[in-house]
């Protein structure tokens, strides 16, 4: 998660939101993307309401595990310096998901791969770290170099965690479980492409979500999915890669070998339960490279793969 400062809208002292169609929107800007909230009803106030809580929310959880924070539990135990630090709850929740998500991978999802951000600049060019970077910086990769006794962490010196792989995902968890809590409306919440939605839409009507094409080529979206209640997320390599060779190398890296996963589909969007089911599994299915249609179909959801 990045930081990006974000005002309200029309400097008012609440986030707006305009009707569309049959509902209304709103939008703010938080972890490095923006956000959207979309409410089934006729009620402007309900609608402002509910996308101050998931502004609010956003801000907490990116405020707290944002690497690029100082104050938060991340910054703590990032500069440990090889000494335990004890967490709160929260946070040994997600350490507890991460753990759990490096198992289930056979150690291709690693909270400690994002160390390797200091080689890699992923802007559409064709610079790539030496191979000897590469080796030195995987010397503070893996997570089986932590000691993990919740609530107490122990990072050795010079390695860094990032929650940047399931964090939004959780964020918008959150916020729909908040809102949730306040309405009965039906609503989406869309953190970058991120998204949960509450359930069907008056007159029994679904809500249409689009997948983009990666090559961002036109604005019309490859398909059209009717969605009524769970979580949906992508993996891919749209905006954020490196050209290297003829290849175009994704963001998402091995960390294992410190480069990104080769042989990998364009975007892989999954449908779950919730938005961090379908998050993980889009990015463990990336991480399979060309196995990753395969991975999906063991775990019986539904994904589609560009």
């Amino acid at each position: 998660m990045a930081i990006r400062g974000a005002g309200r809208n029309g400097g008012t002292s609440a986030p707006l939101v305009k009707r569309v169609e049959d509902h209304f929107v709103g939008t703010f800007e938080a972890m490095a993307s923006p956000c959207t909230l979309l409410v089934d009803t006729d009620d402007p106030g309900e609608a402002a309401t509910l996308l101050a809580v998931a502004e609010a929310e956003a801000r907490r959880i990116e405020q707290k595990f944002s690497r690029y924070q100082r104050d938060n539990p991340v910054y703590q135990i990032n500069h440990s310096g090889g000494h335990p630090i004890e967490v709160d709850d929260e946070t040994a929740l997600l350490i507890n998901y991460a753990a759990t998500c490096y198992e289930m991978s056979d150690g291709m999802f690693d909270i400690t791969s994002g160390v390797l951000r200091r080689i890699w600049t992923f802007d559409g060019g064709s610079d790539v770290p030496a191979r000897n970077a590469v080796q030195r910086c995987l010397g503070h990769v893996g997570w089986w170099r932590v000691s993990w006794d919740s609530p107490t962490l122990t990072l050795p010196s010079g390695m860094e965690i990032d929650f940047g792989g399931i964090g939004k995902e959780y964020a918008v968890d959150r916020a729909a479980a908040l809102i949730g809590a306040l309405t009965g409306s039906s609503y989406v919440v869309n953190f970058g492409g991120d998204l949960y939605t509450s359930g069907l839409r008056r007159g029994n009507r679904t809500w249409g979500i689009g997948i983009d094409d990666p090559d961002r080529t036109t604005e019309a979206v490859l398909c059209r999915l009717e969605v009524s209640t769970g979580g949906i997320a992508t993996s891919g390599d749209a905006t954020r890669f490196v050209r290297w060779r003829g290849q175009r190398l994704g963001h998402i890296l091995n960390p294992k070998t410190g480069w990104p996963v080769t042989d990998a589909p364009r975007s892989v969007t999954v449908f779950g339960r919730t938005c961090l089911e379908a998050g993980t599994l889009s990015t463990l299915a990336y991480l399979q490279g060309a196995g990753a249609r395969s991975y999906l179909e063991e775990q019986g959801v539904q994904f589609w793969i560009v």
